[in-house]
């Protein structure tokens, strides 16, 4: 979404959420407070054109919470565009080491 900042501390979020089922859990796997992580999900549900996060009420384990289809589609897509960053980036990675004293402009006097 247009203006929505996605990195990697919200797409942890996001994938703590999807293994542990509930916000609590992630925020304490992610070592931050609840309503930080409550916060963060709150407004990436806002900001999307559907919400990323849903919540489920009741049941014998007070319900739980999960990605939407369009949350684990946002997870998907900046998990590749990171693949696609680093693979962009490991011929610079690998570009050659100078030796001590190298000049770059011209000869060495």
């Amino acid at each position: 979404a247009p203006g929505v900042a996605v990195g990697p501390g919200k797409i942890d979020l996001l994938e703590a959420i999807a293994a542990s089922g509930s916000i609590t859990a992630a925020a304490k796997d992610l070592g931050m407070s609840y309503r930080r992580a409550w916060l963060l999900v709150d407004t990436m549900n806002r900001c999307f054109a559907s919400a990323v996060v849903t919540a489920e009420a009741g049941g014998v384990r007070g319900g739980g919470t999960a990605l939407t289809p369009l949350g684990a589609e946002v997870v998907r897509r900046y998990r590749n565009i990171e693949k696609s960053a680093a693979t962009a980036a490991a011929a610079d990675i690998r570009a050659p080491t100078l030796r001590p004293h190298a000049r770059l402009n011209g000869p060495a006097l």
